[in-house]
Parts: C-alpha cells; sequence; structure tokens
C-alpha cells in the first residue's frame, strides 16, 4: 500500500483501537502518535483538526475523525 496512514490516538480509546485492529486484520501499516503522553504531537493533532477528540486519522491528505469503518476502508480500497 503506497498511502501514508497516521493515526492520533489515545490508549484508553475503544474507538482508536478498533481503527487499529481494523487496519492490522488489512495488513496495512500505519504510524500511530499517542497524544495523551506526546505534547507536541497533540498540539499538532488540534492545529491539524481543530479539535482534541481521537482517533485522528489521516490517509495521506485526507483527515477522518472517529472510528468510521466505511470511509476508511473505502479511501484505502479494501472491502469491509
Amino acid at each position: 500500500m503506497d498511502k501514508k496512514i497516521t493515526i492520533y490516538s489515545t490508549p484508553t480509546c475503544h474507538f482508536c483501537q478498533m481503527t487499529k485492529d481494523f487496519l492490522t486484520e488489512k495488513g496495512i501499516a500505519y504510524t500511530d502518535f499517542d497524544v495523551a503522553h506526546d505534547l507536541e504531537k497533540r498540539q499538532e493533532m488540534i492545529q491539524k483538526s481543530g479539535q482534541m477528540g481521537v482517533p485522528v486519522i489521516f490517509i495521506d491528505d485526507e483527515m477522518i475523525i472517529g472510528f468510521d469503518k466505511e470511509r476508511i476502508a473505502s479511501t484505502l480500497g479494501v472491502s469491509i
């Protein structure tokens, strides 16, 4: 897969874990930033998304807020 996937998440977020599990099941690599502990990445997420809710997912330049399984699958061209 040639798409760059970045997830801003927290360790206690159920929807964050669902997002990561879905990508792992599909064999899709991603970069995960724990914004509960990484203050610099938290600020970056807020600047990009305008919010503090997680997960914030970037697939290339497309931002997806929350675990929107259908949109994630569609954007990546994978089945649900």
